[in-house]
């Protein structure tokens, strides 16, 4: 599968990167290996592979990996005391969406 630098360009205008000419052909480049191995892996009989949903361990459907366990997180101000700039009990960051 070949992808072109216009399908990257494309890509990148829906995600709202603005990649210049190296960093286009690079991703074109990139984005055709992992195709192409994607590719490969179709090629395999999984026809008597079953679906998992849980790829970690194999446990009942129901159990999750740990119990929640209260009282084990950070109070807030613990958690807010090296962020840069907060407010109202909250991270407060920078606007990176501008259109």
């Amino acid at each position: 599968m070949k992808i072109t630098e216009q399908e990257v360009r494309y890509v990148a205008a829906l995600a709202h990167l603005r990649l210049d000419d190296q960093e286009v052909s690079r991703m074109a480049h990139d984005l055709d290996e992992i195709l192409t191995h994607v590719d490969k892996l179709n090629e395999l009989d999984t026809s008597g592979v079953e679906p998992m949903a849980q790829v970690l361990f194999e446990a009942d459907p129901t159990s999750t990996l740990r119990q929640d366990a209260p009282g084990d997180c950070l109070p807030n101000q613990t958690a807010l005391a090296n962020a840069p700039l907060s407010g109202s009990g909250q991270f407060k960051v920078p606007r990176v969406i501008e259109r």
